[in-house]
């Protein structure tokens, strides 16, 4: 990797008319700024549509798009849409999705631009559905059908349906043809619009760093469509899900709730869905993170139906034997490799043998005893590092929130007196270090304090919702960043 600098910013918190970021003429100004600000990389967070929670590592498919993003701009030109009908002044909160809000109202518009569209015959629209049927047409016979049943989750519906038996599925998509060519209609406008997004991006010579979780959802085209691909029974109901164990800040552990690969079909079938999973990452990205990267060199497994995480087993992953293959078939791609938290001998060997850099968390450094593998001085060049991600505090939250006698060894370190310089300290030695890559969240430039967090792991209810200001960008800060990024060497 070539020594480099970028930002951290959902495609969420994009400033929008529409209540929530998309792919607008906002979105390009963002992209204008990267360039001024002499940043190469802009990392986002998953891009896929969102279910309970609003949490994009919950998505409903790990290849369909989120319709949120969709720029209604453009259908307002087709004249299929109205202005007047997409600002809704009561929830464009310039600081705060309203999902709830969105989710009752967004559909409404997207809907009716598709039957103003006459899309169906388009030729272009028909070729898009066919290039991508392999994904494309189990996400829109299940979001479809799901609709139909008041959004019920899979597992719950009837046996026919819900085993996938031949004729249902004949049935129900005869019988929902127009909700399925809906859902079709909402992926080619957004991948039509990511596309030229990325596009521009890539021309000012910034490359788009993607995001995506190990685990897809229960809940999931994913998992209906491909159940063979998952620990489940002959009902399709999973036998274990996913999870960590018990640890000094969970006393019950995590349950995530996630099916289980069964790598050993997967082994089977050459990785094969796999290998199309992470080709169609790199239509949509140049660099790919994936979350959870232990869970390759081994997992942890929950029998399903238990309350919580404190009875489990660790069993063993698919190992270098999948990455050897991606390699194969798909070349040298960049991925970087999310191995934060407790790591074994044989993850770190894993991660090692892969050649991919690792992540390194600069919040996570300071403590007491002042010895940390996230300290600066102890990383090699082949890493990526941050001041936090999108599950951290952000840094001025992180400092007001330290133990006296952490906060005592981070001053000592970054040679500061308050909170006043925190932030810009720490992007200082996250930018000076050895790390060839170094990401920094929006948050910390602009000096945010907690009210500005992305993400509380654990949580339900104020997760995935900050906006950034539309004033946010100056120039003066713009400046400021290049200088840093020049002065560091990330230019």
């Amino acid at each position: 990797m070539k020594r480099r600098g970028g930002v951290l910013l959902a495609i969420s918190s994009i400033p929008s008319e529409y209540g929530i970021g998309g792919f607008s003429k906002e979105a390009y100004e963002f992209v204008d700024f990267l360039e001024d600000a002499g940043q190469k990389l802009w990392q986002i967070l998953p891009l896929g549509p969102t279910g309970y929670g609003d949490s994009p590592y919950q998505s409903f498919s790990t290849f369909a798009g989120n319709p949120y993003y969709i720029d209604l701009n453009e259908f307002i030109e087709k004249g299929w849409l109205k202005k007047s009908e997409c600002i809704d002044k009561e929830y464009n909160n310039p600081e705060y999705v309203d999902y709830a809000r969105i989710y009752n109202t967004r559909f409404k518009l997207l809907r009716k631009a598709f039957k103003a569209s006459g899309i169906t015959e388009d030729e272009d629209f028909i070729a898009f559905v066919k290039e991508n049927e392999y994904w494309l047409d189990g996400y829109a016979l299940y979001m479809a059908v799901k609709d139909s049943k008041n959004g019920r989750p899979w597992i719950e519906w009837e046996e026919d349906i819900k085993l996938r038996k031949k004729e249902a599925l004949v049935k129900y998509k005869e019988l929902l043809r127009e909700d399925y060519d809906f859902y079709c209609f909402q992926q080619y406008y957004f991948c039509r619009q990511w596309y030229a997004l990325k596009d521009y991006a890539n021309s000012k010579g910034i490359e788009i760093i993607g995001d995506i979780p190990i685990y897809v959802a229960m809940d999931s085209a994913d998992t209906w469509a491909n159940p063979e691909l998952f620990l489940l029974d002959d009902e399709c109901n999973p036998t274990v899900v996913a999870g960590c164990p018990p640890d000094a800040f969970t006393a019950d552990g995590q349950l995530w709730g996630n099916p289980i690969y069964d790598w050993e079909y997967h082994k089977k079938t050459g990785y094969e869905w796999w290998v199309k999973r992470l080709a169609a990452c790199y239509k949509l990205y140049d660099v790919v993170r994936i979350d959870h990267f232990r869970g390759f060199d081994e997992f942890y497994t929950i029998e399903y139906g238990k309350p919580n995480a404190k009875e489990g087993k660790w069993c063993p992953g698919p190992g270098y034997d999948l990455f050897k293959t991606l390699k194969e078939k798909l070349g040298n791609k960049q991925i970087i490799a999310e191995d934060l938290g407790f790591l074994t001998d044989s993850v770190v060997k894993l991660v090692k043998k892969t050649k991919y850099p690792g992540m390194k968390i600069l919040t996570f450094a300071f403590n007491e005893t002042e010895k940390s593998e996230y300290l600066p001085y102890t990383y090699d060049k082949n890493c990526v590092v941050y001041t936090g991600t999108h599950d951290n505090e952000t840094v001025l939250g992180w400092y007001k929130n330290m133990s006296r006698k952490d906060r005592a060894v981070a001053k000592r370190y970054l040679g500061i007196n308050s909170a006043k310089q925190v932030c810009d300290r720490m992007i200082r030695e996250c930018l000076s270090s050895v790390a060839d890559t170094a990401v920094i969240p929006m948050q910390d430039y602009l000096e945010l304090d907690n009210t500005a967090r992305m993400n509380v792991p654990s949580t339900l209810g104020t997760n995935w919702k900050w906006r950034m200001k539309k004033e946010a960008l100056t120039k003066e800060l713009a400046a400021h960043m290049r200088s840093m990024a020049s002065v560091y060497g990330r230019m």
